[in-house]
Parts: structure tokens; C-alpha cells; sequence
């Protein structure tokens, strides 16, 4: 089959095989009683060799590539989020153990679209604060610094973002009383979800952009231009639409991505200078991704 076919078929098929996958593991880790502390970490580790993979194979852009240099501050930037992440779910960790009940009492499979539409709605907000709150922006702002949006730069992120974002998300999940079954699964989705929404892939999910997040959409929230980013849930889409946040249509795409003003933070391999920027005087525009 000629190379083109091939893409062509990768094209339509890497997504749903990525929500097949999710789906799998998670069937998989519950009847089995797999760990859940052991399973989350391989399976997003699966999920970032998949994309990067994808990522050579179909191309949205070959310029967004990351440089080596690029993979080695992305490299660090991922480590100190994976750090911030499990200390944001060891600060709601008592928590959940006191109000999320160990056994579902209702059936798990009709309580996880719940547990989805509860965290994404929390996710959403937080998110939208992080460009609407001046204080907020210098902590989020350090993600739209790169210049490119790829799977490995999902994980640009100042420490104190994802603690607040992830710790949000999971206190909100833990105070409704959600098991933690259903809390296992939604996260192994949110997980494959956010790297697939960064991916540097040419991948169209059509109709369903509607209701899920995609890279298409998230581009747009990457965007110089304010009037177009919107796109804050990058879970699912319906939050956008209920908040009057959703911008894109079929075709659209951002001219630049990145930050309007490039000066108003530190560049993205300054990783001190980028940690401690919060704490200084600001320079440039307080809010947005421009």
C-alpha cells in the first residue's frame, strides 16, 4: 500500500483507537483489580510514545517539531509536572479517602459520564480563570509560551498551575462523593484526552468536535488572537459552547501560536526564571494567551 494510503488511513483511525484503548485499560484494571497508582503512569506513558509516534507519521505541521533543545526543556518541565501533580493529589488525598466512597452505590458505568461531566465542568473554570485572573494568568501563561503546540509541550506548565488546576478537579470529584473506580476512569480519559489535544497530528474529528476536544480546537486556544482562542476544556467541548467560549469551524486555524507579547514572560528553556516569574512585577498584558 503506498505511503500515502497509509497516512490516509492513520489519519481516520488514530483516534478511534486511542479512545479504544483508553476504554481497554480501564475495562481491563477494574476487573482485574489492577493498581490504579501503578496503572495511570504506564498508561500515560503509553499514551505520550503513541502520539509522539504519530506525531512523525502524520504531521499537522513539520515546524512544530521539537528541536533537541526543545526536548530537553520540555523533558524537565514534564518531570516537575508529573511532581506538582501528585502533590496536588496528595493535598486532596484525605479527602477523598473520608467522602469517596470505596464501592460505587449506583452502577459504575452510569456514574462515570457523571464523574466526567462534574470534573470537566471544574477543569473548564479553572482553566477559564487562568486567562480571565491577572494573579492566575502569570502562573498559567507559562504553558502559551512555546511557539508550538505539541504532545511534548503539554507539559509546560508552572508547578503551581497544576496544583491548583488538578487539585480543583479532584476536590471537586472527591466532595460529590464520586468512587474512586469511576475517578480512575475519568482520569485515564482526561489524561489521553490532554496529550491528544496538544498533538502536533493532522487528525479531523468532525461532528464530534462538538461534544470532544481535539487538537483542531485547541490550536485556536493557543492563538495570538484573543477573539479566536476560547477553547478551554480540553476534555470535552460542551462546557465551550455552554459559556459561549467555542470558536472553532471546519477550516479554521490559527495564523500564530504562542504569546502576543513574547516579552511578558521568560522563554521556555529559562525554567528558574520561568518558576519565579509569578513573583515578580508584571510587564506585559495581565490576562490571556496573547
Amino acid at each position: 500500500m503506498p505511503v500515502a494510503s497509509v497516512r490516509a488511513v492513520v489519519r481516520v483511525a488514530a483516534y478511534p483507537i486511542l479512545l479504544a484503548g483508553t476504554v481497554s485499560v480501564a475495562a481491563t484494571a477494574l476487573c482485574l483489580d489492577w493498581d490504579p497508582d501503578r496503572v495511570s503512569p504506564l498508561f500515560l506513558l503509553g499514551v505520550i510514545c503513541y502520539l509522539t509516534a504519530l506525531e512523525r507519521l502524520i504531521p499537522h505541521r513539520r515546524a512544530w517539531h521539537p528541536n533537541a533543545g526543545e526536548w530537553r526543556w520540555y523533558g524537565v518541565y514534564f518531570l516537575l509536572t508529573m511532581v506538582a501533580s501528585a502533590f496536588a493529589q496528595f493535598l486532596v488525598s484525605k479527602v477523598v479517602s473520608e467522602v469517596s466512597p470505596r464501592e460505587s452505590e449506583i452502577n459504575l458505568w452510569a456514574e462515570i459520564p457523571a464523574a466526567l461531566l462534574t470534573g470537566s465542568l471544574a477543569s473548564y473554570l479553572v482553566h477559564r480563570l487562568g486567562h480571565t485572573n491577572a494573579i492566575l494568568w502569570r502562573l498559567h501563561g507559562v504553558h502559551h509560551v512555546p511557539e508550538k503546540v505539541n504532545v511534548a509541550n503539554n507539559g509546560v506548565n508552572h508547578v503551581l498551575d497544576i496544583v491548583l488546576a488538578q487539585g480543583t478537579v479532584q476536590l471537586a470529584l472527591a466532595l460529590v462523593g464520586f468512587s474512586r473506580d469511576s475517578v480512575f476512569v475519568v482520569g485515564l480519559f482526561v489524561a489521553a484526552q490532554g496529550y491528544f489535544v496538544h498533538a502536533n497530528i493532522g487528525v479531523r474529528i468532525g461532528r464530534l468536535n462538538h461534544v470532544l476536544a481535539s487538537p483542531e480546537q485547541h490550536r485556536l486556544h493557543h492563538s495570538t488572537d484573543l477573539s479566536e482562542a476560547g477553547h478551554y476544556g480540553s476534555d470535552l467541548s460542551i462546557w465551550d459552547h455552554v459559556f459561549d467560549s467555542y470558536t472553532w469551524r471546519p477550516g479554521r486555524e490559527p495564523v500564530a501560536v504562542g504569546l502576543g507579547d513574547p516579552a511578558s514572560f521568560p522563554g521556555t528553556g529559562e525554567i528558574f526564571a520561568s518558576l519565579f516569574h509569578p513573583f515578580r512585577r508584571a510587564k506585559g498584558p495581565g490576562t490571556g494567551s496573547a
